[in-house]
Parts: structure tokens; sequence; C-alpha cells
């Protein structure tokens, strides 16, 4: 029973919520603070290890004390994997993680210190995204395991292909989307790392993602029925200032929940922004998490070509690495600009206060709005 392990966990470890927030999912408090903790083991464990790495084309030492630690951490991970197995609580370790912890365990001994083997390369740390991953929190299944069928295509981006389908079983729209067959290993952890960072999210105003098939490289999301783009240029003439209000105020409240949790999109668009309609309300969605920085993480720092009308074209001098919270400002306040109007063009603006606000939010990089709150109370002034 996986009671007892949880208590024996609980007793022998000094329990930490520092990583908490990746693991809500889990609805348990006593395993959210287990994981957060191992969690922090093993980035701490990493973090003392990748001082003797890269090791390149020698070997290495790691200390003896450090080293038991790790083959301790490792195991209480592994066990506690196999004591969730098959219920409701069950997890994986996210794929580079796993990959780091079977290396290890090739080398780590619990006596004299380990050797380090010749070629690895530093340990990133995963301060901003989860290392742990419910199993199939939503399972996208069939009866009879049937694949799935009649793919309709609804777009491209650098590192994936998007379709929908109906799934007959629960009939509904999902949508797959399909990591490239081209990709370096590099964009590869990239498309991954963007569904893990979706999956750890738990707003309304982010698009939910459900598994990911590790066979094809693809996830199941969510199905939305608009981009802002399509929605606005089918409805311009016809959507009400309120509407418009809600619109933009959902897509604040995004941006606001992804900064607290150490994100900057950097891709806002009105292609990544997408709607779904009922028959009382319209909901505001953020997707496309491909470019999303987080500065503990190398992939996010890597340079990135420059792309998208609404981003800060300061960016084509400045590096795109460099992106940072005036460059996000910039992007949100073309998005309230054309959710507005529907016009891209800010050269002629005609309401006086709505001028006002978009040379501020698209002016000078230190004079921008500081916060997505600054903004949204400015934008109640318009």
């Amino acid at each position: 029973m996986y009671e007892n392990y949880l208590a024996e966990l609980r007793m022998d470890m000094q329990l930490t919520d520092e990583f908490s927030e990746f693991y809500s999912a889990f609805e348990r408090n006593d395993l959210i603070l287990i994981l957060s903790t191992l969690h922090s083991f093993l980035i701490n464990l990493f973090k003392s290890m990748n001082g003797r790495l890269p090791t390149k084309n020698y070997v290495a030492h790691f200390w003896a004390e450090p080293s038991r630690e790790l083959i301790n951490t490792i195991d209480k991970i592994e066990t506690l994997q196999r004591r969730l197995k098959n219920s409701k609580y069950a997890f994986e370790i996210e794929e580079y993680n796993q990959n780091i912890i079977s290396r290890c365990n090739e080398f780590l001994s619990s006596s004299g210190g380990s050797t380090i083997p010749e070629n690895m390369e530093k340990i990133e740390l995963y301060y901003k995204a989860p290392i742990f991953i419910k199993s199939n929190t939503v399972k996208i299944e069939h009866p009879n395991n049937n694949s799935i069928n009649n793919l309709i295509p609804l777009g491209e981006g650098s590192y994936a292909l998007t379709y929908k389908y109906l799934d007959d079983y629960y009939d509904r729209d999902f949508v797959v989307k399909k990591a490239k067959k081209n990709l370096s290993e590099k964009e590869l952890r990239r498309f991954k790392q963007e569904f893990e960072i979706m999956k750890s999210l738990n707003s309304p105003y982010i698009v939910d993602v459900y598994s990911y098939n590790n066979d094809d490289n693809s996830y199941i999301m969510e199905y939305m029925d608009f981009t802002l783009d399509k929605f606005i240029r089918l409805n311009n003439d016809k959507i009400s200032s309120g509407v418009r209000k809600s619109i933009i105020l959902q897509l604040l409240k995004a941006c606001k929940y992804l900064h607290e949790k150490g994100y900057l999109h950097r891709d806002l668009s009105p292609s990544n922004v997408l709607i779904k309609t009922y028959d009382d309300v319209l909901v505001v969605k953020i997707a496309d998490f491909g470019l999303a920085k987080n500065p503990t993480n190398e992939l996010t720092t890597v340079n990135t070509e420059f792309k998208g009308y609404f981003n800060d074209p300061n960016l084509k001098l400045e590096g795109f690495n460099n992106y940072a919270m005036p460059h996000e400002i910039y992007a949100l306040t073309m998005l309230i600009y054309f959710i507005s109007t529907g016009k891209t063009n800010t050269s002629k603006i005609d309401n006086v206060k709505l001028k006002r606000f978009v040379q501020k939010g698209l002016g000078d990089k230190d004079n921008r709005y500081k916060s997505v709150d600054e903004l949204c109370e400015a934008f109640k002034n318009i």
C-alpha cells in the first residue's frame, strides 16, 4: 500500500513547498509536498554535480556524501513511482530528467564517491518546470484502442503541425499537435517542454493539454473555436465594446498568471490567443508556449529568430534572447489595440485616450508600463 510509504517519506524527509505549485494537480497535500521536496533534492544534487561538469574527454570525481544522497533520492523517487502505479496518483518522470537519472544509476557508487564518465554535459536544472508529471490526467482512449483518424490540418509552426479531429468515443473535437520529423534533439526537447509547461499551469485562461505520446512525439489538447485573428476578422463590425473589453481583460488575467509563475510568453499574437464561444459567454485562452521564457532554463536563452508583427522591433537589434517584460508589454499593447479596433496600424488613432495608452505601451522601453497590473489600470481609464 502506498499510504504506508507516503507516511514513511513524511517522517524521513524535511519537507519543503518550494516547488509545490507544479504539483497541485495531484490534489493531495502530503504527496504535493513530497514531490516538491524530491524535486528540490534532485536539482540541488544535480547542481552540486554540475560543479564537476562537463567532463568532455576526461572523467571526474563526484564526492562520496552527495553520491550517497543522490542514490537515496533516486531510490525514493523510483520506489514512490512503483507504489503509486495504477493509482490515481501515478506519475512519470519528465523525459530529460529520467534520462539523467538513468545515466546516474550507471556510475553512482555508495562508497568512496563516484567516477563521472567522459563527455557528460552540464545538467539543466528545472527551477521553473515540473520534474514529475501526473500520468495521463485525461486520457484520450477508445474502447478498441483505435488510432486517431480523419485529421483536419489547422496550422503549422516552427516545430509542429496541428490537426483537429472528432473523437467518436467522447463525441467532441480535440486537437493533436505533432512534432515535425526533422527536429534536432534540442528542438524536440523544447517541444516536449512546451507540453510540460502547459501541463503544469492551472488557469482557465491557458489552453488545457492532456496526454503526451512518446511514440510519435505528439500531444492532445483542447479544441478552441477561433484564433483571435480569425474571430476579429469575421466579426469586427459587430463586436460590442463590452465583448472587446471582456476579451482584453481575460487576456490580461492570463498574462498576469503567467508572469506570476515566472514565465514570459514571448510570442503573443492574434494567432496564439484562442477563443471558445458558448451561448452566453466568450472564453479567451493563450496557447503556443514553444518560446516561453524561463530564465533558469537554457532552452529559453538560446538565440531565437525574431518573428511576429506584434513583437517589439527593437528586438532585432537587442537580440531575441534579451526579451524581457518591456517587450511583453509592447506585444500586449499591440494586442489590446487590435482587439479594440480590429486594426494593426497605430500611426493614426483618433481616440485621444486610446492613442495616449498605445503611445506609452509602445514607446521608449524605460517608460512603458511596468507590469500587467499597471497596463490593466491604464486600459480601464480609456
